[in-house]
């Protein structure tokens, strides 16, 4: 009778390997493929020692590509050699399968010509003749003189005619000593006619068949390979991460050991990812051979499994893989044998290089319709944003809104979970997609918000490509507002400030888009010197005195503060900016401007809570520019308070969201400027040399930034006790200040640090203008801080006992109300109270009060006649269109103010103040038309004053000023 067996490796009981040198016990191979193959190696030994003792056999071996089938058909054919067995073998192969009788002639031609076969198949080209029984005569005859082994390797693949009569030898293996030893790749499992089934007749001896099913390796076994492969020892990490990867798959584990080798890397827990690539590029050649085998209907089944991913579905397949012959269950079943789709009712590649493959042979325009056909049915059948944008990623233009907004949902999902970089591509994709201009201004500042962390200069690209979009109509000026603003807040000024005149210059901008692009066109006018230009096109509008707008309202605040006008107008512009019922509709950076105009004036109360509402919109909007600027106004808050840990709280969220590289050039500098302020209030001069070493000017050297670092270095050189630098950098953040009209004090005290900087000496007579000039400043905007810093300074240069000196690197003053600050004397409480009596009229200075003994009624008038000689100045400047010249540190008028030692000071001899200026600058040896340059008037009106000035001195000429006026030649910032 016959016994039919049939199993696989993993339900066979565990058995002990035969002991070395024992019967049965084959010899251990160095081809890697065979490891784990012993129990099939022992199988088929005792089978071949039957089959000399006359027993026949019929063995298939099954497994999935690369699993060692051939080797151990190989191994097979060895042992047959070596036991005394004939061998013939074929290989099968998808090239032939058409030709008639072509394994059979493979056999036929491996036999020896002893067994005297003449009959041959016939060639190809001959009439189709069936010719089975006398083929089966033939090798029946061959295997009584001698035991014969007939091997046919990828029987899948074999031709009609000799499948016939493999068949048909199978059923007559009880003749003769044959056995008959095949292999199927699961890759193209056989149809119910292609098995090569026993059937003996009846009476026969018995004949054994068997089904060999080859199991992945385990990780045991693919430590065995990787010892067998590198000279020293894998790393338990790196066996346990190569199973993973090869999933137990003996040629794709021994194609890593090769790059492995042929890099001279190492099997060390270090090289994980290196393991990892080459895997993931070895299963995808793997899949490309399997793939050149495949027929054209079952590639299009992995087109469209690898295009669908895990959300490909039996009827998915069935509308789009266009199948003409075969199911899409029949074809699912066929492939799930190559071992490169995994189990269930989704199927899916388990490796993406696999799927990569799969598309590899198509044109990249069928690629992209073919994942447009599936993208559309996984919209229509509800596939997740997920898998639907991952489509979308590979397809043609859809043309449709739903690929838009699916693209848009993913993106924020993916950037939310981490991975920016993916919601980029997205986006990058939904630009390519035809939308309406307000969409596409949308989608260009939701991609430069997610690339800014890791490249400003692309965010700001797609900013100004918002800022171009058109044609338009009028639901694009919101977006576009938005886009002026992120530009505004991260600092590029230069390039925005033209895009902004020509967004709102077009005739579709609404007039409250218009006005907000307006208000952050001005805000940004201070940031760079020269980022507009009189011949730019469109011009834009200046702002009004009193804008009703509120963006407007705020930026004009702004200004005026960084002016020093009118405390009073500033405060209520800048609340008109913040009013409730313009926070939702006014831009967030000139709500800043606001809000910082609010803390110049020491409303901190009312600045605190309008910026808390500002970085909760912006946090909202995902505007981490402004949320970055809205944290440095706050640290400026608290550092004015004297709450320095609370600044740089303040300053650690800033760097947090906005990283110092994310900043633009003109903006760089400011962080890092107030970080060192905060490190000098603490007193870690340390601290602030690193952060004032982390600011490069790059291109920042004219923004206000710049001022603000050159300000806080000078601070940090008075601390070290290097006064020349420290002057040179207090002068030359004010010429930047002074270059845009910016004089209060209360932004940045430069005047008094110049003059901290020029020593202790109290009769330096530059010091004591600057210090006058600050103290004017100071006075007429009225806020507390920027009088306090005022009065402290003078009081440390006065050596008044009871208010002492400051350290040299505070960068403002301890708040006012300190509860350990002795009382103030009598000349300071006579200092203040003359302050609050006289009227500031531009020409009294806290010095002259603090060193006069005449009441302040009668200093009045005596100032009249100086009052009336600068207003006639400034007449003639705006008479010939010139602008005012910025504020310079001047003295007081004659008569007004005395030396500390009693002495008239060297300049009251009746002169004005124009006068005074002009005979200064001459005296310091400045030409006639360089004095005219420098105070912004003409030629004429410096000669009437120097001629008016020699009356007065009673002097003949320019040579005997300087001793005249007893100072030396006076420097100006």
């Amino acid at each position: 009778m016959v016994r039919q067996v049939s199993y696989s490796r993993d339900e066979k009981p565990e058995r002990r390997p035969p002991a070395p040198g024992s019967a049965g016990a084959p010899a251990r191979l160095a081809d890697g493929e065979l490891v784990e193959r012993e129990r099939e190696q022992e199988l088929l030994a005792r089978l071949l020692s039957d089959l000399r003792s006359g027993r026949s056999a019929a063995v298939e071996v099954r497994g999935v590509p690369g699993s060692g089938r051939s080797a151990l058909l190989s191994r097979a054919a060895e042992l047959a050699t070596r036991t005394g067995v004939e061998v013939a073998t074929a290989q099968a192969s998808w090239e032939e399968a058409g030709l008639r009788y072509g394994v059979v002639a493979q056999l036929l031609a491996a036999l020896p010509p002893a067994t005297g076969t003449g009959a041959a198949p016939p060639p190809p080209g001959d009439e189709p003749t069936d010719r089975t029984v006398e083929l089966c005569r033939v090798f029946l005859t061959a295997a009584r003189a001698r035991p014969l082994l007939l091997v046919v390797d990828d029987v899948q693949w074999v031709d009609p005619y000799s499948r016939r009569w493999l068949q048909a030898l199978a059923r007559r293996l009880d003749s003769a000593p044959l056995m008959l030893l095949t292999a199927r790749s699961d890759a193209l499992p056989g149809g119910p006619y292609d098995r090569v089934e026993l059937c003996p007749l009846a009476d026969a001896p018995a004949v054994t068949g068997h089904t060999l099913h080859l199991a992945p390796l385990s990780t045991a076994g693919v430590g065995e390979m990787l010892g067998r492969g590198f000279t020293e020892p894998a790393d338990p990490a790196f066996v346990r991460a190569a199973s993973r990867a090869v999933e137990g798959n003996p040629a794709v584990l021994r194609a890593v050991i090769g790059r492995f080798a042929g890099h001279g890397r190492p099997p060390t827990a270090d090289l994980l990812p290196q393991l990892t690539e080459a895997a993931a590029e070895a299963i995808g050649d793997r899949a490309a051979r399997t793939f050149s085998v495949l027929p054209e209907e079952l590639l299009g089944v992995l087109r469209v499994i690898a295009v669908a991913g895990r959300h490909c579905t039996p009827e998915m397949i069935t509308a789009l893989a266009e199948l003409r012959t075969l199911g899409a269950a029949r074809a699912l079943e066929l492939l799930s044998g190559t071992g490169l789709l995994t189990a269930g009712d989704r199927p899916a590649f388990g490796e993406p290089k696999a799927a990569e493959a799969a598309l590899a042979g198509i044109g990249a325009e069928r690629r992209e319709e073919l994942y447009a056909r599936v993208a559309e049915w996984a919209h229509r059948t509800a596939v997740p944003d997920s898998g639907l944008a991952r489509m979308l990623l590979g397809a043609r233009v859809i043309g449709h809104p739903w690929a838009v907004e699916a693209l848009r949902r993913e993106a924020a999902r993916r950037r939310a979970a981490g991975h920016p970089e993916e919601a980029v591509r997205l986006l990058r994709r939904a630009l390519r997609e035809p939308v309406r201009p307000p969409l596409r201004v949308r989608i260009l500042i939701e991609l430069s918000t997610v690339v800014l962390p890791t490249s400003p200069e692309a965010a700001d690209r797609h900013l100004r490509q918002a800022l171009l979009v058109a044609p338009a109509d009028g639901s694009v000026g919101p977006s576009w507002v938005r886009a002026a603003e992120l530009l505004v807040a991260r600092g590029d000024v230069v390039a925005a400030q033209p895009l902004i005149a020509q967004a709102a210059a077009r005739s579709e901008t609404r007039p409250a888009d218009r006005a907000a692009l307006r208000a952050l066109y001005w805000l940004a006018e201070h940031s760079q010197q020269g980022a507009t230009h009189e011949l730019d096109q469109p011009r834009m509008p200046s702002l009004a005195p009193s804008p009703t707008d509120p963006a407007e309202a705020g930026v004009v605040a702004w200004r005026g503060a960084l002016a020093g006008q009118d405390i009073a107008r500033t405060r209520a512009l800048a609340r008109a900016a913040l009013a409730p019922s313009a926070r939702d509709t006014t831009p967030l950076t000139t709500q800043l401007a606001a809000c910082h105009a609010l803390v110049l004036a020491d409303d901190f109360a009312e600045a605190r809570t309008a910026l808390d509402a500002v970085l909760v919109r912006a946090e909202e909007s995902d505007a981490r520019a402004v949320t970055g600027l809205a944290l440095l106004v706050d640290a400026t808050a608290e550092l004015r308070q004297g709450r320095p840990d609370r600044a740089a709280t303040a300053l650690d969220r800033a760097r947090e969201t906005v990283p110092q590289h994310c900043w633009h050039p003109l903006m760089a500098p400011g962080p890092a400027a107030f970080r060192a302020l905060v490190q000098l209030e603490r007193g870690d001069l340390e601290g602030a040399e690193r952060s004032v070493a982390l600011a490069r000017p790059g291109g920042a050297e004219g923004g206000l930034a710049w001022a603000h670092l050159l300000y806080a270095r000078g601070r940090l050189r008075l601390a070290l006790g290097q006064r020349g630098k420290a002057l040179a950098d207090f002068l030359e953040c004010g010429r930047l200040l002074l270059a845009r009209q910016v004089t209060n004090p209360a932004l940045l005290p430069w005047r008094s640090g110049a003059a901290q900087a020029r020593g202790p000496r109290t009769d330096d007579a530059q010091a004591i203008a600057l210090l006058a000039e600050e103290r004017r400043l100071a006075l007429a905007w009225g806020a507390p801080s920027a009088v306090t810093t005022a009065l402290h300074t003078v009081g440390a240069r006065a050596g008044d006992p009871a208010r002492p000196g400051r350290r040299p690197g505070r960068p403002w003053p301890e708040p006012a109300a300190h509860p350990a600050r002795t009382p103030a004397t009598w000349q300071y409480r006579q200092a203040l109270l003359a302050l609050g009596t006289t009227p500031l009229n531009g020409s009294h200075t806290i010095d002259a009060l603090l060193f006069d003994d005449t009441p302040a009624p009668e200093r009045t008038d005596q100032t009249d006649q100086t009052d009336q000689a600068e207003q006639a100045e400034q007449a003639e400047q705006n008479a010939h269109g010139g602008r005012a010249a910025p504020a310079r540190p001047r003295r007081a008028p004659a008569g007004t103010s005395r030396t500390p030692g009693g002495a008239p000071p060297p300049a009251s001899l009746g002169l004005t103040g124009a006068e005074l200026r002009v005979a200064a600058l001459a005296a310091g040896g400045l030409a006639n038309r360089a004095i005219a340059a420098e105070l912004s008037v003409t030629l004429r009106t410096v000669e009437l004053h120097l001629t008016k000035a020699y009356r007065k001195l009673g002097i003949s000429g320019r040579a005997e000023l300087a001793a005249a006026l007893g100072r030396a030649p006076r420097e100006t910032p």
